[in-house]
C-alpha cells in the first residue's frame, strides 16, 4: 500500500510538471502567434479561421488603407489586399489569415512557421502587408557621394539592380539613390547583399504614402464653411491673414490658376517630373488654407509651395520614399516655414531623418493624423515627435469616424464635408484628416505672421493650450488637447490674454442635428460673395447658383 501511495504521488507530480510545461508554453509563444499575423482572440479557433477584410470605416481609395496591389491597383475594393491599416499590428503585420500573395514570394518577408504547417498563409500574409505598403522591387540607399553617375550604375550593376535616380540631398546631407531588382531575387535577399558594398552607407524598402481624404456624397443644402466658425477664423482674420509666411503643400497637384488661389502659389515644383494636370487632393489641401474669393481658407494672404509628390496616373495618388524626400529638400531649400503633409504611411527611417532635419531647422510640420479608423497603429509622419499630428471632427464636433487615434494626437481641426476649391474653377465637398491638417497648417501662420520669432516647439505648445477641450476632460486620443481655436492661438502668440472660449459658438445639439447648419460669420480679403452651394455631386461647377 505504501508502494501504491508513492507511485500514485509521483505520477499525480509528473502530471502537474506536464501541465506546468504546456501553460508555460502557451504564455510564451501566445504572442508569437500574433506578430505571425493572426488576430489576437482567446475565444478563436485559430485552425478555423477563415480569410478576412475589415468592413469599417469604409475608406475611398484615396486614403490610408486603399486597395492597392503591386503591379497593379484595384481602385473599387476599400481595404488593402487581405489587410487594412486597420487590421495590422504595432509591427505592420497583419492580424487576419489570408489568402496567397499574388507576387509570391517577392519581398523576402515571410519565412516558414513551426513544423511547416501552414507557413504559406502566414508567409504570403506577410507579403501581402509587404506589398502594401512598398513599392515592388525598389530599394532606396545611401551611397558614396563621391560616385559619378557612370560609378553609380556600375555599382547597381553588380548587384543585380539598375539606378533609377540618384542625387545629393543637402536636407539629409546624403546622396541617396533609387534603385530597381532586376532579376527574381527577393528584395530582402538584395536588401542585405547590396548593404555590404563599400560604396553603400545604408540601404532601405521604397514605402508607399497615400493621401488622406475621403470625398462623400453630401447632402443637399449649404455647408457654409462651418469650419470657419469652429476654428473662431473670422475673429482670427481681424488679426492676421498669413501674410509673408511660407508653407509648402506637400501633396498631388494643385490648380494654380484657380480663383480661390489668385497669387497664392509663389512657386510650383514636381518631384515626380510628371506632366499631369492639378488633383481634387492637392487643389483642396491648397483651397483649405489660402482661399479667398467665394471661399475662406484658414490663412488666405500666405504664399504656397506647390510641391507635388503624389502622381494619380495609376488611378490611386500615391507617392514613396525616395519622391517625398525630393519634395522635402525642395520645401526647405525655397524657405518654407511650415510644411503640411496630408498623408500617411509606415514608419520609415530616411524620411524619418528628413523630418528630424528639418525640425532642426526650425520648421513647423503638420500632418494628417490618418483616416484608417480606431484600429489602426500609429501613422506617419504624424506619429513623429517632430509633426503636429491633426485628427478631423465634423460640424458637431463628434470626431471623424475614420480618423485614427492615439497619443500623437496633437488637436483636431474640422475635416468632414469640408467646401474646397476643385480643378478647373470646380468646388468639392470632401472629407478626411489632411484638411484638417491643412486648416492648422493654416493657423500657424497666422500666428506666424503676428510673431515672426515664434519658435516651433512654442507654437506647437500654444496651440494645444489654446484649442477648445473636447471630449474626454483633458488631453484624450481622440481629440489631442481639443479643437484648434485660431484667435486664442493668435493672442496667445503674441503674449495678449485669450478670450474666453465661451466666445466660440457652441456645437449643435445632438437631437435634430440634420435640420441644424450653422452659418458662419465671413471676413474676405474682398467683399464677401455668397458661399456656394453643392448639389447631390461632390464636384459643384464654378458658375452653379449660389446659394444660403
Amino acid at each position: 500500500m505504501v508502494d501504491d501511495g508513492v507511485s500514485w504521488r509521483m505520477k499525480a507530480g509528473r502530471a502537474a510538471l506536464a501541465l506546468t510545461t504546456v501553460v508555460s508554453f502557451a504564455l510564451v509563444c501566445g504572442p508569437a502567434v500574433q506578430a505571425q499575423g493572426f488576430r489576437p482572440n482567446i475565444n478563436v479557433n485559430v485552425e478555423g479561421r477563415l480569410p478576412s477584410i475589415a468592413v469599417a470605416p469604409r475608406i475611398s481609395p484615396n486614403v490610408a488603407g486603399a486597395a492597392i496591389g503591386v503591379g497593379r491597383t484595384t481602385p473599387n475594393l476599400k481595404t488593402y489586399q487581405g489587410c487594412s491599416y486597420a487590421d495590422r499590428d504595432s509591427d505592420g503585420e497583419c492580424l487576419n489569415k489570408t489568402g496567397s500573395s499574388a507576387d509570391g514570394g517577392t519581398g523576402g518577408a515571410g519565412g516558414s512557421s513551426a513544423k511547416g504547417k501552414g507557413s504559406g498563409p502566414r508567409r504570403n500574409a506577410v507579403q501581402t502587408v509587404l506589398n502594401a505598403r512598398t513599392i515592388a522591387n525598389q530599394l532606396v540607399a545611401e551611397i558614396d557621394g563621391a560616385l559619378s553617375d557612370a560609378q553609380a550604375d556600375e555599382l547597381a550593376r553588380r548587384h543585380g539592380l539598375a539606378r533609377i535616380g540618384s542625387q545629393n540631398f543637402p536636407l539629409v546631407g546624403a546622396t541617396i539613390g533609387l534603385f530597381r531588382i532586376t532579376d527574381g531575387r527577393t528584395v530582402e535577399t538584395v536588401r542585405r547583399e547590396f548593404a555590404t558594398d563599400a560604396s553603400v552607407r545604408s540601404v532601405q524598402l521604397n514605402f508607399r504614402y497615400l493621401l488622406q481624404d475621403q470625398r462623400t456624397e453630401p447632402a443637399e443644402g449649404d455647408p457654409a464653411q462651418y469650419a470657419l466658425a469652429r476654428l473662431r477664423l473670422p475673429l482670427a482674420h481681424t488679426l492676421a491673414h498669413g501674410a509673408n509666411v511660407t508653407i509648402a503643400v506637400i501633396d498631388s497637384g494643385v490648380d494654380v490658376k484657380h480663383v480661390e488661389l489668385a497669387n497664392s502659389v509663389a512657386a510650383s515644383f514636381d518631384a515626380l517630373g510628371s506632366k499631369e494636370g492639378p488633383h481634387l487632393h492637392g487643389t483642396g489641401v491648397a483651397g483649405a488654407i489660402a482661399s479667398h474669393s467665394r471661399l475662406m481658407g484658414s490663412a488666405p494672404a500666405a504664399r504656397i509651395l506647390a510641391i507635388r509628390a503624389f502622381g494619380a496616373a495609376s488611378g490611386v495618388a500615391e507617392s514613396n520614399s525616395y519622391v517625398i524626400l525630393k519634395a522635402m529638400d525642395y520645401a526647405v531649400a525655397h524657405g518654407a516655414q511650415i510644411v503640411n503633409m496630408s498623408f500617411a504611411g509606415p514608419k520609415d527611417e530616411l524620411i524619418e531623418r528628413a523630418i528630424t532635419a528639418t525640425a532642426a531647422k526650425g520648421i513647423v510640420m503638420v500632418a494628417a493624423a490618418g483616416n484608417a479608423g480606431a484600429k489602426s497603429p500609429p501613422l506617419y509622419p504624424a506619429a513623429n515627435t517632430n509633426v503636429i499630428a491633426v485628427s478631423a471632427t465634423d460640424a458637431q464636433d463628434k470626431l471623424f469616424a475614420a480618423s485614427n487615434r492615439g497619443s500623437y494626437i496633437a488637436l483636431a481641426a474640422p475635416g468632414v464635408d469640408i467646401f474646397l476649391p476643385a480643378p478647373d474653377q470646380k468646388y468639392q465637398v470632401t472629407s478626411g484628416t489632411s484638411f484638417s491638417a491643412a486648416y492648422v497648417s493654416g493657423i500657424a501662420a497666422l500666428m506666424l505672421e503676428r510673431n515672426p520669432a515664434l519658435k516651433r516647439d512654442e507654437l506647437r505648445a500654444t496651440l494645444m493650450k489654446t484649442a477648445r477641450d473636447l471630449g474626454s476632460p483633458g488631453r484624450d486620443d481622440l481629440y489631442g488637447a481639443g479643437e484648434a481655436d485660431a484667435f486664442a492661438a493668435i493672442q496667445a502668440a503674441v503674449g495678449l490674454p485669450a478670450a474666453p472660449v465661451a466666445a466660440v459658438p457652441q456645437p449643435l445639439k445632438r437631437e435634430n442635428v440634420s435640420d441644424q447648419r450653422d452659418i458662419p460669420a465671413t471676413r474676405d480679403l474682398s467683399p464677401p460673395g455668397a458661399a456656394m452651394a453643392s448639389d447631390k455631386s461632390a464636384v459643384i461647377e464654378a458658375n452653379r447658383p449660389a446659394a444660403r
